[in-house]
Formats: C-alpha cells, sequence, structure tokens
C-alpha cells in the first residue's frame, strides 16, 4: 500500500479548494416600489415583504 513520504503542508492541501468563483447575489424587482432587492428579504427602501408592511420606513423628501 502507498504511503506518503512526507507531511502536505496546509497550503497545498488547501489550494484543492480555493478554485471557486462567489456569485454575483440574485436580485428581483421589488412588487411595491420596484426596486431591486434579494428574494425572500424584506426592502429596504420601502419595508414591504409578501405585501404587507413589515418595517415602517421614513420618507426623506
Amino acid at each position: 500500500m502507498a504511503v506518503p513520504k512526507s507531511k502536505q503542508s496546509k497550503q497545498r492541501t488547501n489550494t484543492r479548494y480555493a478554485n471557486f468563483k462567489a456569485a454575483a447575489p440574485t436580485l428581483v424587482e421589488c412588487p411595491h416600489c420596484h426596486e431591486l432587492k434579494q428574494p425572500h428579504r424584506i426592502c429596504k427602501k420601502c419595508g414591504y415583504y409578501d405585501g404587507k408592511e413589515v418595517i415602517v420606513m421614513d420618507e426623506k423628501k
């Protein structure tokens, strides 16, 4: 049975798992204010989620 001659370094071991690209987050349009937001999250602009106002947002005009 084959046995390694010496211990493999942590850097060499970890390089096998370092070949990935971070994906851009998925964005959908908010049905209330038409701003881009992440799905299944409260809209940061209007405070709505699933057609209901969850957070009261102060409008600055």
